[in-house]
């Protein structure tokens, strides 16, 4: 039985083919470039793309469960190709899909619901590896800068999320699911500050940014104003899905969702002088 996961060198995908080796199963993992994938051992480095299905034949050959993500690009596209992937999945066999939400309706996972295949749609809130982002700033200037630094976050470790893909790629009673996947706890940004800073052994400052300082460091990061406007929208009022504590890790894998401090504590070189991401 093989399992083939597309974005397998992004954040979620290594995550998940990773705790499918773990968990003794066959690992194809579909990239556009093999040679520069630097998977887990074990894995089988195929090439594909999701834009053009036509590529897809060989990594689907012999596949039972899919997963799948629904952008494209580095910003993030919706691909449009779901149909035409849903029925070569089908057509080859796959009997478990499971999908990575893009935060709002899109036509793959749309295709994946419609597609006749037993699915699960992953929900995932605010990833805990998006914290390195502040890496560089602690390391050179001990700093963290933010705009709403009271905002509250179920942040889930991407390991988690990458169990409960796992469980539900190769494990009945899954099927018709949508699991928001969340961390044990909310934490605001001072509480995650105060976590990395333990963590590494040194204070950090918190600068805390106006909305309109916000809007200039996205704009000069070169983010589109749709990308801006869905940040102030979640930052500013983050939804109750993104805050609340789903318990859904411990429900699917049976142990408990893994904290920040652990996150923090495993990644805390990254954020001390001299360490690297």
């Amino acid at each position: 039985m093989t399992n083939l996961v597309t974005g397998a060198t992004g954040t979620v995908g290594r995550e998940i083919v990773r705790e499918l080796l773990e968990r003794g199963h066959a690992v194809r993992a579909l990239t556009r470039d093999p040679a520069a994938a630097d998977l887990p051992a074990g894995a089988e480095a195929v090439r594909g793309d999701l834009s053009d299905p036509d590529s897809l034949g060989a990594a689907l050959k012999g596949v039972t469960a899919l997963h799948l993500i629904t952008f494209d690009g580095p910003y993030y596209t919706p691909l449009e190709t779901g149909p035409r992937i849903v029925a070569l999945a089908r057509e080859a066999g796959v009997r478990r899909i499971t999908v990575l939400h893009g935060g709002g309706p899109t036509p793959l996972e749309d295709a994946v619901r419609a597609g006749g295949v037993d699915w699960t749609v992953l929900v995932p809130v605010e990833f805990m590896a998006n914290a390195l982002e502040w890496a560089d700033p602690v390391r050179t200037a001990d700093e963290i800068a933010e705009p709403f630094t009271d905002r509250l976050s179920a942040m889930v470790h991407e390991g988690d999320i990458g169990a409960v893909a796992a469980v539900a790629l190769t494990e009945d009673g899954h099927a018709g699911q949508q699991y928001v996947i969340t961390g044990p706890e909310a934490l605001t940004i001072r509480d995650k500050t105060d976590i990395i800073a333990a963590a590494r052994g040194r204070a950090i400052r918190l600068v805390e940014l106006s909305e309109e300082a916000a809007i200039a460091r996205w704009r000069a990061a070169g983010h589109p104003q749709d990308v801006i406007d869905f940040l102030l929208s979640v930052y500013r009022d983050t939804p109750p899905e993104g805050r609340t504590v789903s318990g859904t890790v411990e429900r699917v894998t049976g142990r408990p969702a893994r904290t920040f401090a652990q996150w923090a504590r495993d990644h805390a070189d990254a954020f001390r002088a001299g360490g690297t991401t």
